[in-house]
């Protein structure tokens, strides 16, 4: 049911009138940032397609073909093999293309352009999600196309995709587009709440960490995430009151070893939400503006320090750091030349 989905009502209400009209577009493009909810509102509208005891046009999650529906077996990260079939839930009309490592194989597409092309087994149709869709190569995009060309009348393909614009023109051209907003930080403080594994001051904090991502919420290990923060703090410390160009050079040294190692980039979201916090602190926001709520004391004693220019530029700093990941970057050189170019400005 829809209703059981978090956030994003104007899609909920489009979906079921698509439902209600019998008018779902064969091939459907879920576009929004990563965890947002995207691929579990394809799913129910697979599933409001197969249910054989629909209410009012949704699923009614109680029946066999719901219930096989929301099971599927991913397969291990490292078999290649089977990332070149779609993946099938117990429901033999729902399938998923899945990407291996960072691609989606020209196998799967073309395992999904021959499973198009069969009767449903069960179902009135068949359903095909592809997640991550910006992940196939040109191989793989010009595969989908002769499905998408051509589509059968009982296939439907849900791609599913937060980078749009990797994508084919002429793929984009053959889909109905629908935008997801980012989950508002109350509602997804609520659900938090709701679930009972979450203290009030945790659930808010996550809330306001996730960027309107409940997946991203829900994954995030609070624990490390304030060690770490408390890293990036005695950064701004130096930079703003101490002056303590050593302590920057110890931590660039911290980040970068071995069991810091894989979590550098996750170091550097932290400094850039510290710093955009102060930031808006020296403009004149309130604390029910910034993210690290649970730490306004040390951030607005930082912001009485700070000057809103030179944090602007150390936010300009950062995003450029973080465009160069796309390259070799030699990490440890790059912490060192970060903190020193922040100090020097």
């Amino acid at each position: 049911m829809f209703g059981k989905l978090l956030g994003n009502n104007q899609i909920k209400i489009i979906l079921r009138r698509m439902l209600a009209n019998e008018r779902v577009p064969h091939s459907l493009l879920f576009v929004g940032e990563d965890a947002v909810g995207k691929r579990q509102f394809a799913l129910e509208l697979a599933k409001a397609m197969v249910c054989q005891n629909h209410s009012d046009f949704e699923a009614c999650d109680a029946c066999p073909s719901c219930r096989r529906a929301d099971k599927i077996t991913h397969p291990k990260p490292d078999d290649r093999d089977a990332h070149k079939e779609v993946i099938f839930s117990e429901h033999p009309d729902i399938g998923s293309v899945i990407p291996y490592n960072k691609n989606i194989l020209v196998d799967a597409i073309r395992s999904l352009e021959k499973e198009a092309n069969f009767r449903p087994y069960e179902a009135k149709a068949r359903f095909f999600i592809i997640d991550d869709a910006d992940k196939m190569n040109d191989a793989a995009s010009n595969a989908l196309l002769k499905t998408l060309e051509e589509p059968a009348p009982t296939t439907y393909l849900f791609l599913i995709t937060s980078r749009p614009d990797a994508l084919l023109q002429t793929i984009l051209s053959r889909c109905q587009t629908l935008r997801f907003a980012p989950i508002p930080a109350d509602d997804i403080e609520n659900y938090l709440l709701e679930t009972g594994k979450y203290a009030g001051d945790d659930a808010e904090l996550l809330a306001r960490l996730s960027n309107g991502s409940i997946g991203r919420a829900l994954e995030m290990d609070l624990v490390k995430y304030r060690e770490q923060r408390e890293a990036m703090i005695k950064v701004l410390q130096s930079l703003l009151i101490q002056e303590n160009r050593a302590v920057l050079l110890k931590t660039a040294e911290e980040i970068n070893d071995a069991k810091n190692k894989e979590h550098y980039e996750q170091f550097l979201d932290i400094l850039q939400t510290l710093v955009h916090d102060v930031w808006s602190l020296t403009l004149g926001g309130d604390e029910f503006s910034i993210i690290n709520r649970d730490y306004k004391s040390q951030l607005k004693i930082l912001a009485e320090k700070a000057d809103a220019k030179r944090l602007a530029k150390w936010l300009a700093e950062i995003e450029t750091m973080r465009e160069l990941f796309a390259v070799n970057l030699n990490k440890k050189i790059a912490a060192d030349a970060l903190f020193m170019q922040m100090a020097n400005q």
